[in-house]
């Protein structure tokens, strides 16, 4: 598994502490690459980008500059010749760790089911307040990935396998997201099959 940031690279950004075990965070980071990055970015630019990396996560020698660019960050020139210097990777992918390393790390698991973890020198976050605080770390990391997709879109003839998709940019906003309309009998009564009446033919 190539991990393509590491604990050194969260304190850049947050004041972590030293005390998390690197092998811990490699579990969020993992997710977060799987779950958060790999559908941002599509994944046919995704496993490509990672043919660039060496197992240890640093990059290899031949790696094309685009790619470097995309990961490390550059500053150039948009359509409009304006200056935009891009920060990379690092960030977006960072705040999408952390929002799940919160999550989880809220709730510990036991012999007998889930619990909460109570600390010696503090009060663990009440439920609503760990949500909170997750939605956070997910709009900080949103807001980083517009970033890496204005990158994309300025630099579109250099990465031919990354294709727009509208679903993904949406299914990155914390909270609840609606994805369709459920049409079945259970929402849509059975003796009706125009699903274009109006809402309140279901309601007489």
């Amino acid at each position: 598994m190539i991990y393509l940031i590491n604990q050194t690279t969260f304190q850049h950004y947050e004041d972590i502490t030293v005390n998390i075990k690197p092998e811990r965070l490699k579990i969020f980071i993992k997710k977060a690459q799987d779950l958060d990055l790999k559908p941002f970015l599509g994944h046919a630019l995704y496993y490509d980008f990672l043919t660039c990396f060496n197992e240890d996560g640093t990059l290899k020698d031949d790696t094309p500059q685009h790619y470097k660019d995309l990961l490390n960050g550059s500053e150039y020139l948009d359509q409009y010749g304006h200056i935009v210097l891009y920060e990379g990777l690092a960030p977006t992918l960072v705040y999408f760790t952390f929002a799940r390393f919160i999550e989880n790390d809220a709730v510990h698991y036991t012999a007998t089911g889930p619990v909460i973890k109570h600390h010696d020198n503090g009060d663990p976050l009440s439920a609503p307040a760990i949500v909170k605080l997750v939605q956070q770390q997910r709009s900080t990391a949103n807001a980083h990935a517009n970033e890496v997709e204005k990158f994309l879109w300025d630099n579109k003839e250099d990465f031919p396998l990354w294709h727009y998709n509208d679903k993904n940019k949406s299914s990155r906003q914390p909270g609840p997201r609606i994805r369709g309309i459920d049409k079945t009998d259970f929402n849509y009564p059975g003796s009706y099959n125009n699903y274009n009446l109006p809402i309140t033919e279901f309601l007489n």
